[in-house]
Order: C-alpha cells, then structure tokens, then sequence
C-alpha cells in the first residue's frame, strides 16, 4: 500500500550544453511530475532550457530551476567559496533566466532545486542554506525551495520558516545513505546505486513510507515528498519507466 498522498518523480534535465546532449529528456518527461531544469552555470543553455520547458509544459509537469555554481567543467559537482551576496546575486541570475523562459512559453516557475555541490553545501553549512532561502524568498511569495529530506528535518525547517519559503523534502532512488540522512558522497563505492533493480526497490520502499536498510545493520526513515532519480546515469529512463508502472499514473 501507498500512503494518502502518493509522491511526485523528479528528474534533473536540459543538461546538456551546445550539440552536446546529456540523458534523453524528450523519453524521460512523460514519466514525471517534476522537472528540474538547468539554468546554464553548470550545464544548459538558452536553446536547450527553451527546448526542456517546452517538453515540461506539453506535459503538464511542473518546473523547476535547478541553479549550481558557475563550473560547467566540473558539472557543478565541485564546491567553490562563494560570498554571501555574491551567491545569492548567482542564484537569482540563473532563477530568472529560467523565469523569463518559462513565461515567455506561457508557464510558471514553481520550485527551486540548487545542484550538486550548492545542494550538498546549502544541507551542511545553515550559512549557505541562508543565502538560498535569501534568493529565493526575494523572487517571489509561493516559490518553494527543494531540499533533502533527512531523519530529522527540523532544523531546515526552522530556517526555511525565517524566510517565509515553503519546502519540498526529497529523497533519492538512485544514492546510498548515511544514517543521519545525508548523501554518501560520490567518491565513496557505492554512492551511486547502477542496478536498476536496486533503484527501484530502493524507489518504492521510499513510496510506502518503509524505512532504508543502511549497510551498517541500521535502517532510516524518510517522509519525502518527492523522489529523484538522476537523469544522467545510463539507467535512468530504465528505472524511472519501472517506478511510474508501480507507483501509477499521477502518483
């Protein structure tokens, strides 16, 4: 059984960059309820966001900037130390260029998901968190910010509420756990799950609310409200083909 409330998919998409292309946005979009697209600081460009909002609104999914820091040679996946203003000025540069796609396509912009390294940075150091609920608060009521779900989210909680910025809590179908909740780091073996299998299992236990077994012999508990899978990874359209057929149309 499923609770209540069933949970989105999201995937992260418009990676690509030039003739380049990453993942297979045009097969991945109809098996989603979340789009995380990216706004051209660590992958994307104006002709690929405009391509993928254009996917995401002919499907009726909901859009999301997916902002990181200026490192298209590291994939944004490397952390760089960024000033508080000058982060916040970063963020809302790249949420506004998506803004100003989305509307010209008749859309909205919903949510904000911050990209890999900025992700990662904002869960551990509150100082970061802050600049990103300080971007996003000011670019309008209602945008929510995405963030990872964890044993305990109280603590985000209590920031996101200093900014009046309401919270999606995710959780990740394809990445291995530590037990306070936080991302195994993908340099370590076995941060990223390649079985499709695994994914998938790892998908709908998530869905029904059933805690994750750990390595360690202890388990953790998540309440997410939206699952991830990356769209990036070889499997990708495999499992995410497999979770919408359980979970179902809409879930």
């Amino acid at each position: 059984m499923f609770p209540p409330n069933p949970i989105k998919l999201n995937c992260d998409l418009g990676e690509g960059f030039g003739p380049w292309r990453m993942g297979e946005d045009a097969a991945v979009m109809p098996l989603i309820d979340q789009a995380n697209i990216a706004c051209g600081f660590h992958a994307g460009d104006p002709l690929t966001m405009r391509r993928t909002v254009r996917l995401a609104l002919d499907h009726g999914v909901s859009i999301g900037a997916h902002p990181g820091y200026p490192d298209l040679l590291g994939f944004g996946r490397r952390s760089m130390a960024v000033e508080h203003t000058e982060l916040v000025a970063l963020l809302r540069y790249q949420i506004g260029a998506l803004e100003g796609m989305v509307r010209a396509e008749g859309g909205q912009v919903d949510y904000v998901k911050p990209h890999g390294a900025l992700y990662n940075d904002m869960m551990r150091e509150p100082a970061i968190l802050r600049a990103v609920l300080e971007a996003v608060a000011g670019l309008g009521e209602g945008l929510a910010l995405m963030v990872l779900g964890r044993a305990d989210n109280r603590p985000t909680a209590q920031l996101a509420a200093e900014y009046g910025v309401p919270l999606l809590f995710e959780a990740f179908a394809d990445r291995a756990y530590a037990p306070d909740g936080s991302l195994c780091p993908r340099s370590q073996p076995g941060a990223v799950h390649t079985e499709v299998t695994v994914i998938v299992e790892q998908a709908l236990r998530l869905a029904r609310g059933e805690p994750l077994g750990l390595p360690d012999g202890t388990s953790l508990l998540l309440r997410p409200d939206s699952l991830c899978v990356h769209g990036d990874t070889p499997q990708a359209l495999e499992a995410l083909r497999a979770i919408r057929e359980a979970l179902g149309p809409g879930a």
